[in-house]
């Protein structure tokens, strides 16, 4: 991280200090409430490109300072989980690609995860459907992550990146469309393995992407990495020191690029990510570039475990071989007695979870993704939360933006990668 920090370009500092203004845009020494200028409210959203959404962030202004922002979520309403709590644990994996929706293969690993932990089949899935299941959110990261970089360069006015990293990651919805025979909404994961197995061919398609993003990211750091005005905008921009950043628990790279190094895939490992080799990026100022530059390395290190898995993939089954969990074969279930019992129960009643409760985190490209599930027995939760990043990380906007120019909001929000399909569950 810190050879990418070794620019031609003026240190951050010594530009704030050839000014008349602190980072934030203050002189230095003065707080937001001493500021005697005629106050303004001015909103940001929930209908403006730089918000990603339905966000909307209520500035109070003077001239072009910020002194106070209140985000404002909530336009969506979603009430995926009531809508959980309503339905059978398999009925509600269609719903989970709607949360983070450009990481939808990411969603379903980690509420199925999170319901076979509550069923206690955790350990015992097959290898082959471990490994499948870690190239999935791997190839989910890389796609979230090219194009949160994409919009962020956009974001600061470089249109050209964007559609550079859209192109690349067009391929991986064609190998998300031969792998789950959808593009965007996927429900490929099921409780306790896959929907399908691999197609012939399909890790060899795999790979050649592999060898051609490479490329693309390289290309895309030369293209910002360096550029004058990107890293004027990012910059000693939206600095989160660790302290903060862990106090208002965030998340993912919008945290490690505040140096903490903190990943659930190295501190409680799932599925096979204790047999991978792979380096977690962190960052050392907290800025916006920092936030940048973790992304770009992430979807290195996303590269380097796909490839992995490609090599030790094995042979075998992709579910766990329980009637009670996963729906029969059909064959099977059009010629015997049991296995069309087994059908109708799961289908009509769902899957018989025992009581207790569970907490289950993943890793998703924005960072945790919690599922909290309550049950008494039977096939729907009692209830069911969850925990998204997006939702989580935005909550420091009230504390992060005063003391920032109005044209900084864009490049602040641009570095958070937030969706708002996840925030407003």
């Amino acid at each position: 991280m810190a050879e990418a920090r070794d620019i031609e370009f003026k240190d951050p500092a010594a530009r704030i200090a050839d000014s008349a203004l602190a980072p934030g845009g203050l002189p230095p020494g003065q707080e937001p409430g001493e500021l005697q200028g005629e106050k303004m409210v001015l909103n940001v959203g929930p209908s403006h490109p730089a918000t990603h959404g339905v966000l909307r962030i209520v500035l109070e202004l003077d001239g072009e300072i910020i002194t106070g922002a209140r985000p404002e979520v909530g336009y969506l309403h979603r009430g995926d989980e009531k809508i959980a709590e309503n339905f059978t644990y398999t009925q509600f994996i269609p719903y989970t690609d709607r949360l983070d929706y450009l990481a939808p293969l990411a969603n379903n690993v980690a509420y199925a995860l999170a319901v076979e932990k509550l069923l206690g089949i955790d350990r015992q899935l097959p290898p082959r459907c471990q490994f499948i299941r870690v190239i999935c959110c791997e190839l989910a990261r890389i796609s979230s992550h090219l194009l949160g970089v994409g919009c962020y360069a956009m974001d600061c006015g470089a249109m050209t990146v964007f559609l550079h990293t859209f192109t690349e990651r067009e391929k991986i919805h064609n190998l998300c469309e031969s792998l789950t025979g959808a593009r965007f909404t996927t429900a490929y994961t099921r409780i306790g393995g896959l929907s399908r197995d691999m197609p012939p061919g399909w890790a060899e398609q795999c790979r050649k992407f592999l060898n051609e993003v490479v490329v693309n990211i390289d290309e895309t750091e030369t293209f910002l990495t360096r550029n004058r005005i990107f890293v004027d905008r990012t910059q000693g921009v939206g600095v989160i020191p660790r302290d903060v950043a862990i106090d208002y628990g965030m998340s993912g790279p919008n945290l490690r690029g505040s140096g903490v190094e903190h990943d659930l895939r190295k501190a409680h490992p799932y599925l096979v990510y204790d047999q991978l080799k792979f380096d977690v990026p962190v960052g050392t100022t907290g800025d916006c570039y920092d936030r940048y530059l973790v992304r770009m390395e992430e979807m290195r290190q996303s590269v380097r475990i796909v490839h992995q898995c490609l090599d030790q993939l094995p042979n075998g089954p992709v579910n766990v071989p329980d009637g009670k969990i996963v729906l029969p074969p059909k064959d099977r279930v059009l010629t015997r007695m049991e296995e069309l019992i087994h059908h109708f129960i799961n289908v009509t009643q769902g899957i018989n979870a025992p009581p207790g409760e569970i907490y289950f985190g993943h890793e998703n490209p924005k960072g945790e993704l919690g599922f909290y599930i309550n049950s008494k027995g039977g096939g729907t939760p009692h209830r069911l939360k969850i925990r998204s990043p997006s939702f989580v990380n935005l909550s420091i906007l009230s504390w992060l933006l005063p003391r920032h120019m109005l044209s900084d909001v864009v490049a602040i929000l641009g570095s958070f990668d937030f969706v708002m399909g996840e925030c407003d569950r």
